[in-house]
């Protein structure tokens, strides 16, 4: 339903903190592997890493103002994330982190036609133009003051609608009728996974991990390097940046859609064995199996040995022929989210 007309979920149960301070932005800075002093508004994927270059956190930051900065992050991570976070502050910082996961609900509205659900029950401009990907804005939602993050998770247009926990029923049940002339879908976390799948968004105790660089996951991109400035992690990704990766992220799909993917699965390129499924599950818009797993070689890994290979899985002890992929498999260009 999301990649054809909009779905609403509910995803409340993400953990939410504020970083504020005088040096909020300085200690983010540090602890953060993206570059997240932008201006007010901005909103930057980030991963947080340990000394050696390892994923510790992978999560969402917005700036709401020169001293204050809202970070999400997954559900099983609340405590985990919090602790990272609060004991890297570097301690000539003045900055400090505020649980505030209890104050906020979370609606997400994805899907082609979710601006025009939203703008329904929404005064604001909620254009590309006034509102783009990748930004943050406090707009007013079926009269409920709502921090409105233009973000995915499932690779389509949307926003993560943060409500004041008292109004979260209003705004819900506004959104459940605005949408109803749209075709509006009501979907869970399985429905998540599968349209992440089919977008490759990692997950952290899955594709990525303490052990697991953002080289190595495909997440470079993500990492200020190309800026002087220093953070946790960093003299490690730069020592390893002339060195072979010893093992890199692809992507798997099989033809026969009756085959269960679930995680685990051996690889085997050429024959040899290579590797094992992080995740695994069913892409509904493009119907076949997808799974996510690292290619290994003592001799270093790179996207044309990835891609030069012959693969197969094992499922349950049956060898079944997979093709792989350095791309996602829905939106490469990712153009969806930014319509």
């Amino acid at each position: 339903m999301p990649r054809a007309r909009a779905a609403l979920f509910d995803q409340s149960s993400f953990a939410k903190f504020l970083m504020v301070g005088r040096d909020a932005e300085k200690a983010l800075s540090w602890i953060a592997a993206a570059d997240v002093a932008k201006p007010v508004g901005a909103l930057t994927y980030t991963q947080m890493l340990n000394a050696r270059g390892g994923v510790e956190c992978d999560l969402t930051v917005g700036r709401l103002a020169e001293d204050r900065f809202y970070i999400v992050t997954g559900t099983g991570f609340a405590t985990r994330d919090f602790d990272w976070i609060s004991k890297n502050i570097p301690e000539d910082c003045d900055a400090h982190l505020v649980d505030v996961t209890a104050s906020r609900a979370v609606l997400s509205l994805f899907g082609p036609r979710a601006r025009d659900v939203l703008s329904a029950i929404s005064p604001d401009d909620l254009s590309n133009a006034a509102f783009p990907f990748g930004t943050v804005r406090e707009i007013s939602v079926a009269g409920a003051p709502t921090l409105a993050l233009r973000v995915t998770y499932v690779g389509e247009l949307g926003w993560e609608l943060h409500v004041p926990t008292e109004f979260a029923a209003t705004v819900y049940e506004a959104l459940t009728e605005a949408g109803r002339p749209h075709g509006l879908a009501l979907a869970g976390y399985r429905a998540i996974e599968t349209l992440r799948l089919e977008k490759g968004y990692r997950a952290w105790g899955a594709e990525i991990g303490p052990d697991h660089t953002p080289r190595m996951a495909g997440l470079g991109w993500a990492v200020k390097l190309k800026s002087e400035t220093p953070f946790l992690g960093r003299a490690a990704l730069v020592e390893q940046a002339g060195e072979p990766l010893p093992r890199l992220l692809a992507g798997f799909t099989v033809d026969d859609p009756d085959v269960i993917l679930l995680g685990r699965e051996t690889i085997l390129r050429d024959g040899k064995r290579v590797g094992w499924l992080a995740s695994g599950g069913f892409g509904h818009t493009i119907g076949r199996p997808i799974g996510y797993g690292y290619v290994r070689d003592p001799g270093g890994v790179d996207a044309q040995f990835v891609m030069s290979g012959d693969y197969q899985l094992d499922v349950a002890g049956a060898l079944v022929p997979a093709s792989v992929s350095l791309k996602p498999f829905v939106d490469p260009q990712a153009t969806r989210p930014k319509l």
